[in-house]
């Protein structure tokens, strides 16, 4: 009895004091619960059950973030195929790919490489945009086609300015395993117009697990990007942006590394508001962004042999054929533009317009670019918003797209010519006598498949070698539910959703080479949700905790779907006084042993089960005055060793076999200085 009560006693001390800080929901989508931005978030405010607004400017933990997905994955039902240090691709629901779409300024940045080592969030570094939005399922039609388990946009708002002058933030950061983070911000002008300059330096060296050993993940990256705007008015702006970034990381779990990650953007965007009575704004942007990427096994990890070809898509443990040296070029250019209108009536809001992009991939053979691929999609889309009382309101939207594929190595091939419709409705209320609001929505979108889909596998559905005309488009028809409590000292949401998936499109790789693999088409059922709680226990101690689950079935085999994140439940405690604050986090990850071996995407398949671990973290800022922060933290206090279950099977180049996952980083210290001025 006593030792029973020497195990409880500090669990129950800790559960009823860590309902911690992963939660920070949010009044408006500038301001959280935690309302200082000195105090270090674990997750993003959330504006409604469905949406979730931050800036990706807010401290995080676990920090810091490499890049957009590794700060994705600190919001409840994210997760992350992970890669080892970079470069992970994200996860929401389970769902993969451009089943979430990722807008940088409303432009997309599609990577090159055939197995998505250059994931579209490769290519994003968070602390260079001033908003992040997230709308779960197919909730929304404005932002392009397809987008089954939610969009994702990351964004840069216009600085303001009354007068002539200066203002900008920056930020240093270093850390465990040689970490070393350096990101400035700065725009200068007037009323009428702004020079905004936009810069970051990201490095590290190789990280260690709990057990001390080395894994490797170095990386080298940086991104610079300027914006020129015109303001005549306060009504009126019309920017000019233009940007370029590279780097290099290499992979555990990878047979080749990434050594260029080349990207090249320009944007136009105007926008006016305050048109008229009906007619209330008017915006449009265009943009072009061009990724040139190489991944080769010689430059950033030894190898022996002579030259040959290699192919990109080269997952896991590596065979014979991968000591011999090899490198592969691809590039991806993507165009496109979108232009939305803004109506309103007394109790009623629409907003329509059309959208389109066109990107095509080509892959350097004999120092020649020859074009294998080109999708082209003309998207036109409406959604009304009628609040039709002060308690009620209903939400609904449609789009039609047009998409043209032209497989160039499909000889004889016409390409492919299709319609894809989507749409929702959505019905949202209001308790009047108690600060509660609920909703419902239905939603069905198409979704084509994409490059990696339909160009990476090896066979096509029945085995055959022409995956090109037999895969089919995905249709996913899905009801997401959700409530919120708000009131003084407590916030509390959930959100919910049950989805029917035909022709989901899946990977299965042949267990004796994993180099080969057939996608097919299957029937799914996909459900799950998140929820969470934040409570102001008194002025100085803030509360909560967080918990997110996905489950899928595949109905045409009837086993699981692959690559599903396990249970997760996340608790905090954050305390704030004058001019400090601490916060900590427990991070409670369940087992997964509801796995389909050796199915899964173009990045990752199941291998194996995976076992539950428990991660703490904490963190103190200190606030030097109103323009200056300093703060620190350790990540994996206790040294964990641990995999994630969304993960590579480690490379043999590196000495792992074949179902032997990457191993998560061990104890993490790290140290950072904001500025703001």
């Amino acid at each position: 009895m006593n030792k029973e009560k020497f195990v409880i006693a500090p669990v129950a001390f800790l559960v009823s004091t860590v309902l911690v800080s992963y939660s920070a929901w949010a009044e408006d989508k500038n301001q959280s619960l935690f309302s200082d931005s000195s105090v270090m978030i674990v997750t993003a405010p959330v504006d409604s059950p469905l949406t979730i607004s931050t800036s990706p400017k807010t401290p995080r933990q676990p920090v810091p973030a490499s890049d957009g997905s590794d700060y994705l994955k600190t919001i409840p039902g994210f997760s992350q195929i992970r890669n080892g240090g970079t470069n992970g691709d994200p996860v929401f629901r389970g769902m993969f790919g451009s089943r979430l779409r990722i807008l940088t300024n409303d432009s997309e940045m599609l990577g090159a490489c055939p197995s998505r080592m250059d994931a579209p969030t490769s290519y994003i570094s968070p602390e260079n945009f001033d908003l992040l939005t997230m709308i779960k399922g197919p909730q929304s039609v404005l932002w392009g086609p397809g987008n089954s388990a939610g969009t994702i946009r990351f964004e840069r708002e216009k600085p303001l300015f009354d007068k002539a002058g200066i203002k900008g933030n920056a930020s240093v950061l270093t850390a465990s395993n040689q970490r070393w983070d350096a990101n400035a911000d700065v725009s200068m002008g007037n009323e009428k117009g702004y020079l905004r300059l936009v810069s970051n330096k990201s490095r590290s060296n190789d990280y260690k697990d709990g057990n001390g050993n080395k894994v490797p993940s170095k990386w080298d990256k940086w991104n610079a990007d300027v914006a020129i705007g015109w303001t005549p008015d306060e009504y009126t702006l019309l920017e000019l942006t233009a940007g370029k970034g590279d780097g290099e990381a290499r992979y555990a779990g990878r047979g080749m590394d990434g050594s260029q990650f080349k990207r090249e953007s320009l944007g136009m965007r105007f926008e006016k508001t305050n048109i008229g009575t009906v007619l209330d704004k008017v915006e449009a942007n265009i943009y072009y962004n061009y990724a040139d990427h190489i991944m080769d096994n010689y430059s950033l990890r030894e190898t022996s042999g002579t030259m040959g070809s290699g192919s990109g898509h080269m997952m896991g443990s590596g065979h014979g054929m991968m000591n011999m040296p090899m490198k592969m070029r691809v590039d991806r250019k993507t165009v496109g533009g979108r232009v939305m209108g803004t109506w309103m009536w007394t109790d009623y809001e629409l907003r329509a317009g059309a959208d389109m992009q066109t990107n095509t991939h080509r892959k350097e053979s004999d120092n020649r670019w020859n074009k294998d691929a080109q999708f082209q999609d003309y998207g036109v889309f409406g959604e009304l918003t009628w609040e039709v009382n002060d308690h009620d309101k209903v939400v609904t939207g449609a789009r039609a797209d047009r998409v043209l594929v032209d497989n160039d190595t499909n000889i004889g091939s016409s390409g492919r010519n299709t319609v894809m419709p989507a749409g929702f409705v959505r019905y949202e209320h209001a308790l009047s006598n108690m600060p509660v609001m609920l909703y419902a929505g239905v939603g069905y979108t198409e979704r084509f498949p994409d490059y990696w889909e339909l160009f990476s596998p090896t066979y096509g559905p029945d085995g055959t070698t022409n995956v090109f005309d037999h895969l089919k488009t995905e249709k996913t028809t899905q009801l997401d539910i959700g409530a919120k409590y708000s009131n003084e000292s407590i916030n509390a949401w959930v959100s919910a959703y049950i989805g029917r998936v035909d022709d989901f499109i899946l990977f299965r790789y042949n267990p004796h080479n994993v180099r080969q693999s057939q996608v097919e088409n299957v029937n799914a059922m996909i459900m799950g949700g998140e929820m969470g709680v934040a409570y102001k226990l008194t002025d100085e101690w803030k509360a909560d905790a967080s918990l997110a689950y996905s489950w899928g079935e595949n109905r045409s085999d009837r086993q699981p779907l692959p690559q599903m994140p396990p249970l997760e439940t996340r608790f905090g405690l954050s305390w704030e006084k004058n001019d400090w604050t601490t916060t900590g986090l427990m991070r409670v990850v369940s087992s997964q042993h509801r796995v389909a071996i050796n199915d899964g995407n173009v990045v990752g398949k199941d291998f194996s089960s995976s076992a539950g671990f428990t991660i703490f973290s904490v963190n103190t800022a200190y606030r030097v005055n109103d323009h200056m922060k300093l703060s620190a933290g350790v990540d994996n206090l206790f040294d964990k060793n641990y995999s994630e279950h969304l993960n590579l099977a480690g490379n043999s180049g590196f000495g792992y076999s074949s179902n032997q996952p990457v191993n998560e980083p061990g104890r993490t210290f790290w140290a950072k200085m904001n500025v703001t001025f």
